[in-house]
């Protein structure tokens, strides 16, 4: 279904909307006719026209499988790390796991760029041993590069260019090239060494911007060599990193300014909470009437933060029924998640789309327990207040 942007929703898993931009089918639509032609020739006159249509459709529905899989894997590390996957989409140049916010430790990073590459390596050596074991060692060296040959059948070259395909994609991933998976493992290491994530990011996006210039001039030399296919998708490769890149280093300064400032260092340690079992009426007289909020953190009777309560939840509770009805039992289950660790880096807020959306961030221990609030006009006070390299900001 069409969710806005020029995307379609395919699925969800576990809230994570899988979707697909509209430049995916560009793609796929070319993969499908490349390979067609190549399996005729593999197959030979005899096949028809339908039997490599049919592995050419196979082959490029494994091969984007391959990719969800990839995002898959920095998805679940990083909903293990405490990170939010908003949705996985897959578009022209691959596929994106979009993170709720930036990793708040080098080891998360590490892990969760590491995931990705880690899925494909297995993928490459899971689809060479099915190859393998259909063809042969001799028979498979030449379906790795979809070549006729004795005894090379569809199976074989199928396996064989799946598994060729996820290898070039994993040496791809892994070049030190900020945004990529390699250049966020690169940052990864010079955060851990440096200890200033700022410097390390503005390290790994000058490296991606190196490696965005050397892909645009591979792109002229394919051009200027006439194979204009892969000269122009180098160069749409080497802007879109070398544009990445760039949008880093410049909000480098900008993280380095309140390095090692934690949320805790900044936020408020007097939330005004709403406990669970509070009746929705009382709720709506002592809170919402009083303070003219349209919503409240809520709270369990150990202090533990459930989610949000929002003034149209409360409304829409008939009035007959507000005093049967608890504010636990009116917290919007989505925002249960709708928090942050006090020790975390204050730059881990920097891309949180969530306090962008309620201006204002509840802030846990590490038993969930809410122990403050950080709004969006103290995260800009902290940035305004922090001196940079040359004197105050």
């Amino acid at each position: 279904m069409p969710s806005g942007g020029g995307t379609f929703t395919l699925f969800r898993v576990r809230g994570i909307r899988v979707s697909v931009d509209w430049t995916w089918f560009i793609v796929l639509f070319l993969v499908i006719f490349w390979l067609g032609d190549s399996y005729s020739a593999v197959l030979g006159p005899d096949a028809g026209s339908v039997e490599p249509f049919l592995f050419a459709v196979l082959s490029a529905l494994g091969f984007f499988s391959s990719i969800l899989l990839h995002e898959f894997g920095h998805a679940i590390v990083a909903l293990r790390n405490g990170i939010g996957i908003t949705s996985i989409r897959l578009w022209i140049f691959g596929g994106v796991a979009e993170m709720d916010r930036e990793s708040d430790s080098p080891s998360t990073e590490f892990k969760v760029a590491v995931a990705g590459p880690i899925v494909t390596a297995v993928l490459g050596v899971l689809f060479a041993v099915m190859g393998l074991l259909v063809s042969g060692s001799g028979n498979f060296q030449e379906g790795l590069i979809l070549r006729p040959g004795p005894g090379v059948d569809g199976f074989s070259a199928m396996f064989g260019w799946l598994a060729a395909v996820n290898v070039i994609v994993l040496v791809f991933n892994l070049l030190p090239a900020f945004p990529m998976d390699g250049g966020r493992i690169t940052r990864a290491i010079a955060w851990k060494v440096t200890g200033k994530r700022g410097s390390a990011t503005r390290f790994a996006a000058t490296l991606g911007q190196i490696f965005g210039y050397i892909f645009i001039a591979l792109g002229i030399v394919f051009l200027v060599s006439g194979v204009f296919g892969s000269g122009i998708w180098f160069i749409l490769i080497g802007i879109l990193i070398t544009g990445a890149a760039r949008a880093a280093a410049v909000q480098s300064p900008l993280i380095e300014r309140i390095e090692g400032v934690t949320i805790s260092d900044v936020m408020d340690p007097h939330p005004v909470a709403v406990p669970g079992s509070l009746p929705a009426v009382m709720a709506a007289d002592d809170y919402f009437h009083r303070y003219g909020w349209s919503w409240f953190p809520v709270i369990a009777d150990d202090g533990r933060f459930l989610g949000i309560l929002t003034r149209d939840a409360v409304e829409a509770v008939p009035e007959v029924s507000r005093e049967a009805t608890t504010v636990a039992e009116l917290v919007d289950d989505s925002t249960s998640g709708y928090h942050v660790l006090d020790d975390a880096p204050l730059d881990s807020l920097l891309g949180n789309p969530d306090i962008r959306k309620f201006g204002a961030m509840m802030v846990t221990d590490h038993t969930d327990r809410l122990i403050g609030v950080i709004t969006v006009e103290q995260l800009g006070r902290a940035l305004e207040d922090r001196p940079t390299a040359s004197g105050p900001a």
